[in-house]
């Protein structure tokens, strides 16, 4: 059986973080994750996910992370039950996140930040991306520069000479 979960979205709330009784760090937080498609009124709508992590990457997730903050998450869904003051049995569905990735720059976040909330494309004032990932196929506008900058470093461009190796001299 495969159970997977991967979401991409922004924290509703600033992660919860606690400490069970044994001593093991756990926190709790709600990801919005924008749906892919919009309503009739051309607005697009949200899920909201419960999400809990634990030991040190709750920790570490809490201190690089606030309400707002734009994140992946990989991990997978688990149901589990109890019961309330009331004597209701309650059942709870949620993401234990695996593994996270912070999907925004430290000046972005720090910026959101200020402006009390999310405000897209903060601190870049529409300047292109300047991550230092490589481009997987998408269109970020600079890949002339990526090509021109392989040209300079390739010692055998532009020579005339060729090369001759034989299939006996590779190691595949």
């Amino acid at each position: 059986m495969i159970n997977r979960v991967v979401l991409v979205g922004r924290l509703t709330r600033d992660p919860e973080l606690r400490t069970t009784g044994s001593g093991i760090s756990v926190a709790t937080f709600t990801l919005a994750v924008d749906r892919q498609f919009t309503n009739s009124q051309g607005e697009r709508g949200a899920d909201f996910v419960s999400c809990v992590i634990w030991r040190k990457s709750a920790e570490n997730f809490c201190n690089f992370t606030s309400k707002g903050s734009l994140v992946g998450i990989d991990g997978r869904i688990q149901t589990r039950s109890y019961d309330n003051k009331d004597g209701q049995r309650v059942y709870v569905t949620e993401v234990v996140v695996d593994n996270f990735s912070l999907l925004e720059s430290r000046k972005d976040r720090e910026a959101r930040g200020q402006n009390g909330g999310y405000t897209p494309n903060a601190g870049n004032n529409g300047a292109p991306s300047t991550n230092n990932f490589p481009n997987n196929g998408g269109s970020q506008g600079n890949s002339q520069t990526n090509s021109n900058q392989s040209n300079a470093q390739d010692p055998f461009s532009g020579s005339g000479d060729t090369i001759d190796i034989s299939d006996d001299d590779l190691p595949f």
